[in-house]
């Protein structure tokens, strides 16, 4: 599918038909409906507003449009994000998201922790799942479609977009009453000749967290992990586009994060022949006046092009693709014990259903293994992709229609 089709009261219009804007004031906040054209019939869409208007998909039904078309979403189940919608992932209305999350957005200054249960338990309260900081992490790039790829994105992702398309998604989420955005900082691309500008508007954004009322607000930053290094207080962590503001942490936290997360931290010295970056979300706080404190943090590892991963035996994989320009999305682990159960990749332009291309490597527990297997098993042996990385990679699917001359 090379552009997105609309059907608007009676006419077709392109996804990038300057008469768009127009048409799609006509219907807004109206009963009236657009329709995705992408499969016969059309799926039923509805209009939004932002700086302009978008036509976006409705709930529950990414998986009804086509595999090639850009409003297609897997069903929820296909990653670590079926276990969150409806208990700690909640859409409030179409593209509204309310998000429970195990960390809070604010500290009590000089609060102690309470100890122990009242006496007297009057009712016992049910938990609710809850989302962790790399579940967030994971939601915001999805969101912001940092999981797809397509071949019209080649040469377009670097630190600007990354900022632009993580900030709109923020603007539709809600965390713990708040409005996301109002507690997310994304650095932006660092220039020499603006840097006075842009840390003046990071101090604006980041003035959230002075203390009020006794309490002490948090925000997260989330950017590209670069190195840290130790101080006589603890660790300075420096983050890619912030080179005048370190977030601080004590020596013995920052070594608890290199041992839970020393798989992602050896990723970056690994001989894969591919790049990859290594992306930290930090839950911070102000120490003194700007001076910035990691309260909790979580990494993930991403491709070149910022498509997240769950370790390095699947670049060979996401750089082959995007090689070969397909069409993809990269399901997520969110808060799974184990992303082997999900598709490695999901293939989006081999037919009228995804493609779930499947790798096992060497390297697996025995436990993640079995559960990969199982996964496979569950496809069928003709509709398994399957790359066991001991061997060759194995050629990917093409759609037969695409492939008949025109």
């Amino acid at each position: 599918m090379d552009s997105q089709r609309f059907a608007i009261k009676g006419r077709v219009i392109g996804a990038d038909d300057p008469q768009l804007q127009d048409a799609l004031a006509h219907v807004y906040e109206t009963p009236e409906r657009p329709r995705c054209l992408c499969v016969p019939g059309g799926v039923e869409m509805y209009v939004a507003r932002h700086r302009q208007f978008v036509v976006k998909r409705m709930p529950d039904s990414g998986s009804t449009h086509h595999p090639s078309c850009p409003s297609y979403e897997p069903e929820v189940q296909q990653s670590g994000l079926g276990e969150l919608v409806g208990e700690a992932v909640l859409e409030s209305e179409p593209g509204r998201f309310e998000l429970r999350v195990d960390f809070p957005w604010m500290r009590v200054i000089g609060r102690a922790v309470p100890r122990g249960e009242p006496q007297e338990v009057a009712e016992i309260g049910v938990p609710r799942r809850q989302m962790t900081l790399r579940a967030l992490m994971h939601f915001l790039f999805e969101r912001a479609g940092f999981n797809r790829w397509s071949p019209a994105m080649a040469g377009k992702r670097n630190q600007g977009v990354l900022r632009k398309y993580l900030l709109e998604a923020a603007e539709e989420i809600i965390v713990k009453g708040i409005p996301l955005a109002e507690r997310l900082y994304v650095p932006e691309p660092f220039s020499e000749s603006a840097k006075t500008e842009a840390a003046q508007r990071r101090r604006e954004k980041l003035a959230v967290l002075r203390p009020k009322d006794g309490q002490t607000p948090l925000a997260v930053v989330i950017g590209e992990f670069k190195t840290s290094e130790a101080t006589s207080q603890g660790r300075r962590v420096w983050i890619r586009h912030m080179p005048d503001a370190p977030l601080l942490i004590a020596s013995r936290s920052w070594e608890r994060i290199e041992r839970v997360f020393a798989p992602l931290f050896e990723a970056r010295d690994a001989d894969t022949g591919h790049p990859v970056r290594l992306v930290m979300a930090a839950l911070i706080r102000a120490r003194r006046e700007y001076t910035y404190e990691i309260d909790a943090a979580s990494l993930m590892l991403t491709s070149e092009h910022w498509i997240p991963i769950e370790g390095v035996h699947e670049l060979p994989l996401i750089d082959a693709l995007v090689a070969q320009h397909r069409r993809f999305v990269k399901p997520l682990r969110y808060d799974a014990r184990s992303a082997a159960a999900f598709p490695n990749v999901l293939l989006l332009d081999a037919g009228t259903a995804p493609v779930p291309l499947h790798v096992v490597s060497a390297f697996m527990d025995k436990k993640e293994r079995l559960s990969k297997e199982r996964a496979i098993a569950e496809i069928g042996a003709q509709g398994a992709w399957v790359w066991r990385t001991e061997e060759q990679m194995p050629p990917f699917r093409r759609d037969v229609e695409l492939a008949l001359p025109s």
